[in-house]
Parts: C-alpha cells; structure tokens; sequence
C-alpha cells in the first residue's frame, strides 16, 4: 500500500486516578505505550511518522530511548477533563510539516490485530472518509433503572438474544481523522466509516489494575492475527 501523508499521534497524559502511571504499567513485559509505538512502527508503510503528546517527563524519556518524537503537552490541556482532540490539534499546531490525516492511537488500547490498520486505511480511503473509527458488535440486553425498577432499553422483554437490533459501541482501538478536522476541534466528521473490528483485542481499554490483568488474560491466549 502507498504510503499516504499521514502521522501517527498518541497521547499520554501522566496522570490517571483510578491506575496511577498507568501508561508506563507493564504489559506482557513492555509498558503500554510501548505497545501503540511498534504497531506505529510496523505499519511505517501507512504513515512514517510518529508522535508522542505528554506532559510527563517519564514517558517522554522513555518514548526518546524509542527514538520518537516526544511534543509536550501543556498543563492547561493535561487535566482529567482534557479533551482528546485538544492534544491532537496541539501537535498539529507545533508540527512545521503538514500532514493529511492524522492516526490516533491510544495507550489506553494496546492490544490491536496485526492487519488492522492495513485494512482499515483501505477502506478510509476507498470510501473517501473524513474520518474512521473501530467499532464492535455490542449484544448485551441493555436497560435502564428509573426509580428502583428495571426498565429495558435495547430490546423488549423476553426478546431472544439472537433477535435484538445489532448495535456497536466504539472500542478505541483505532481513528483516522482529516487534519481540517482536528484542526476544527472535531475527530469524527460527518462522513465517518465505522470499521467494525470482532477480535478480543477490541475488548481491552485499559483504566484501572483489574483492566490491566484482563490484558494481561488476553495477550497470552489470543494472537494478534
């Protein structure tokens, strides 16, 4: 595949209240931006460059000794309330190259399929997309409590399983967005492909020591194929 002018961005705040440094915590023997940085590397063919937004002088030296390139990311868009798209445009703005599209790749969400980026690109630009995003059948019977009582929500009770609506969630594996977008505060545009990714990886998102174990669960026992 041709490579396009495209980035990889991966933000990594250094704080985390529920799983404190939780981007350098070991997964599967490296930390886990480790993890988003050598699948950036692995698909150099799609996008050469790699950036690493943080606010954290341990991850920054630590994404060096990588050999990435490390933009710092200031207080005022480092808090708990933070956007992402605030740190991508960030980049964006520092950067003296201009780049098409930008790869958000997030720490949070290591573990991806080998082929996923390969495959998802394509589509991104066989549909000419403003934007891409990894999604996963969701098929939990869902509901709501209103004042102590159940109430379903995606299906009617005693409906089968097999015949409820198929609905996705975002699994945050993996976004393309156009620069113009970030650059308009947004990663998602209106004509947004949504890949659907069926893979246990898509079940790992990362924020407390419990999802850390549930990865750890994973990686030995499903391959990245």
């Amino acid at each position: 595949m041709a490579k396009g002018n495209s980035v990889f961005i991966i933000p990594a705040r250094g704080g985390s209240k529920r799983l404190p440094r939780k981007n350098l915590k070991q997964l599967n023997g490296i930390p886990l931006i480790a993890h988003s940085i050598n699948f950036a590397k692995q698909n150099s063919d799609i996008a050469e460059d790699i950036i690493v937004s943080t606010d954290c002088n341990d991850i920054k030296s630590f994404v060096h000794q990588m050999g990435v390139t490390v933009i710092d990311r200031p207080k005022e868009i480092s808090m708990d309330n933070s956007t992402t798209v605030s740190a991508l445009k960030h980049v964006l703005t520092c950067l003296d190259k201009n780049y098409d599209e930008i790869i958000l790749l997030q720490p949070t969400n290591p573990l991806r399929p080998k082929e996923l980026l390969r495959k998802a690109y394509k589509e991104f630009l066989e549909n000419n997309c403003d934007s891409l995003m990894t999604v996963s059948l969701n098929d939990k019977k869902l509901g709501k409590i209103k004042d102590g009582k159940y109430e379903p929500f995606t299906y009617k009770m005693g409906q089968r399983s097999q015949d409820l609506e198929p609905l996705y969630y975002e699994n945050g594996l993996l976004y393309i967005s156009k620069s113009d977008l970030i650059l308009n505060d947004k990663i998602l545009g209106d004509n947004n492909f949504p890949f659907i990714v069926e893979h246990p990886f898509a079940s790992v998102d990362i924020d407390t020591i419990e999802d850390l174990n549930y990865a750890q669960f994973i990686v030995k026992n499903y391959s990245d194929e």
